[in-house]
């Protein structure tokens, strides 16, 4: 059965030398922070985490912009976590053979894995085709040509990241990363009425379906103010 599918190789960068130097305690400390954080992402933003690959993940999504803006929250989230070492991401879209219901068979997967392998730590390298689709408060590369394993000619790719704005920047609630209001997927209130913006439809919905206060209890002695 051929299908159309968003691809995604995730990992930590240096981790098999991380571990010889700081031990497996340390190691495995990492590794249960990098993949409680892409649990959370890939979760709220519908994209599934097909495989554990050790240190690293392979991720599949029908939704290519869902599947940039996880890598992107993924690298966010581990940064803000101080982690050690830095996440690097490959990713490509293309048509594939689902073999025997939960397996992947096709170029797009071997470019998305090989991409990582390649990328720097800290990058995210996808291919020309999916960059379109990067959400708004994400920055583009100009393509460049990379020298792949297993291929003849050079691949043209692209590196994302975030924007730069020149204005004030406001955090998603829910994923933190930074946004203006001309980016932002939509925008709403808290409870006292102070704008907030959201980086996608999924963070809104999560921070719709937060835990609230009854009206009697907000800002009282004992319930600090919530919903901000």
């Amino acid at each position: 059965m051929r299908v159309e599918r968003g691809f995604a190789f995730i990992d930590l960068s240096g981790f098999t030398a991380m571990t010889a130097q700081q031990g497996d305690e340390q190691a495995v400390a990492l590794l249960s922070t990098f993949r409680t954080v892409a649990r959370e992402a890939c979760s709220r933003r519908g994209v599934r985490i097909a495989k554990w690959l050790g240190d690293g993940a392979m991720l599949v999504s029908v939704d290519s912009t869902a599947l940039l803006a996880t890598l992107l929250e993924v690298e966010h989230s581990m940064k803000a976590a101080k982690s050690v070492l830095s996440v690097r991401c490959g990713a490509t879209f293309g048509e594939v053979i689902l073999h025997e219901g939960d397996d992947y068979i096709g170029h797009p997967v071997n470019v998305a894995s090989r991409l990582c392998d390649i990328a720097p730590g800290g990058e995210v390298y996808v291919s020309k085709n999916i960059a379109e689709d990067r959400p708004l408060w994400a920055s583009a590369s100009e393509p460049f040509d990379v020298e792949i394993r297993g291929f003849v000619e050079p691949f043209e790719v692209v590196s994302l990241g975030f924007r730069s704005f020149g204005a004030k920047t406001m955090a998603c609630p829910i994923c933190k990363i930074p946004l203006v209001p001309d980016v932002a997927s939509s925008s709403s209130t808290d409870a006292v009425g102070s704008l907030v913006l959201f980086c996608s439809e999924s963070c809104r919905d999560t921070w719709n379906r937060r835990p609230r206060l009854s009206a009697e209890g907000q800002g009282s002695l004992r319930s600090p103010l919530m919903g901000s």
